[in-house]
C-alpha cells in the first residue's frame, strides 16, 4: 500500500480529531507493516505503522501494551491506538527530525546506555521474558541438535563447532534469563534515535522483564558492525552474555526466510559475525 486509502485516512481522523493534509510512505523495517509519515492540517506530522498479516498485527498489539505502560523518557510518546480484527492503527510522535545512526560517535552511544540504564531501572509492569522470547538463550543448545545450518553460513568449520560446542553451550547457561528488570531486547540503530530529551527507543513488541546485561549485550554486535566500538569495551568480564548472543544468532542466520519478514535472516548474518568473533574472545577459543 503506498499511500492511505479513504477508509484509513478516516480511521485516521477521527482517532486524532483533525483532518490529514498528506501521507508519504516509509520505505524499511523487517517486516510487511505499512508505515506512513502523516501531515496533518494543523501543521503537525505523526508516524503511523499499520498491521498487515497476522504476524505484524499480533506484534503491534504487544507494542501498544507496552507504550500504554511506560513513560515517555526513553519512549516515543503514543499519540493514539485503533485495534482491528486485521488492520491494528499506532499512531506515534514523529521522529523524522532526530538523529538516527549510523554513524556513531561517543556521545551518541553514551546516550543509548543512558537510556538503557532508565528503562532498566523503570518500573514498567511487563510479561516475563519466557512468556515473550521462550528459549531465547539456548541457542548453542539447538546447534548442537542441528549444526547444519549453521555451518552452511561458512564462518567455522565442522571441526571447530565440535570442539568448540561445550564450552559455548556452558557459558551460555550460566545466564538467568528470569530476572525482573524492563527491558527491551530489539536495539539496534534502526530502532533508536537522539532527540532533544535523549536517546529514545521505539519497536517495543519484544519489551519483557528479563536480564538487562543480556538486553544490552544484543545490541552490541550490531553496533560494531556499523563501526562503533567492540562489544567488551561496552560489556567487558561477560562471556555468559557473549555466549547466549552469538547461539542465538549462530542457530538462525543460516535457517530460510521467514515469510512475514524476509529480511530479518540478512540482519541476522550481518551481527553473528562480531558476536561469533566476540565470544571467541571473551572464551578464548581458537578462531573459526
Amino acid at each position: 500500500m503506498a499511500t492511505p486509502d479513504a477508509l484509513l485516512i478516516g480511521r485516521l481522523e477521527r482517532l486524532l480529531a483533525t483532518e490529514v493534509h498528506s501521507a508519504v510512505a516509509i520505505k524499511g523495517g523487517y517486516t510487511p507493516a505499512a508505515r506512513w509519515s502523516v501531515s496533518l492540517h494543523s501543521g503537525k506530522r505523526v508516524f503511523v505503522k499499520m498491521a498487515t498479516t497476522q504476524m505484524t498485527a499480533e506484534a503491534l498489539r504487544r507494542e501498544s501494551i507496552v507504550y500504554a505502560r511506560i513513560t515517555d523518557e526513553f519512549a516515543p510518546r503514543m499519540l493514539a491506538w485503533e485495534d482491528d480484527a486485521d488492520h491494528p492503527l499506532l499512531v506515534l510522535e514523529d521522529l523524522s527530525g532526530a538523529q538516527w545512526p549510523p554513524p556513531w560517535n561517543e556521545k551518541l552511544v553514551g546516550g543509548v546506555l543512558e537510556a538503557l540504564e532508565r528503562l532498566h531501572r523503570s518500573r514498567v509492569d511487563l510479561p516475563p521474558f519466557r512468556d515473550v522470547h521462550g528459549a531465547f538463550a539456548e541457542g548453542w543448545q539447538q546447534v548442537a541438535r542441528d549444526p547444519a545450518p549453521f555451518l552452511s553460513l561458512g564462518l567455522a568449520s565442522h571441526e571447530w563447532l565440535a570442539r568448540s560446542l561445550p564450552r559455548l553451550v556452558e557459558a551460555s547457561s550460566d545466564v538467568d534469563t528470569v530476572e525482573d528488570s524492563p527491558t527491551h531486547f530489539d536495539v539496534r540503530s534502526d530502532n533508536l534515535c537522539r532527540t532533544a530529551r535523549g536517546v529514545l527507543l521505539v519497536d517495543w513488541n519484544g519489551a519483557c522483564l528479563g536480564n538487562d546485561a543480556l538486553d544490552t549485550g544484543f545490541w552490541l554486535p550490531s553496533l560494531e558492525a556499523e563501526g562503533g566500538p567492540k562489544p567488551e569495551h561496552i560489556l567487558p568480564d561477560r562471556p555468559d552474555v557473549a555466549a547466549v548472543v552469538s547461539g542465538f544468532f549462530a542457530v538462525r542466520a543460516g535457517q530460510p526466510e521467514i515469510e512475514d519478514a524476509p529480511r530479518v535472516r540478512w540482519v541476522q548474518k550481518q551481527q553473528l559475525g562480531p558476536a561469533l568473533r566476540w565470544v571467541v574472545r571473551a572464551l578464548g577459543l581458537q578462531e573459526p
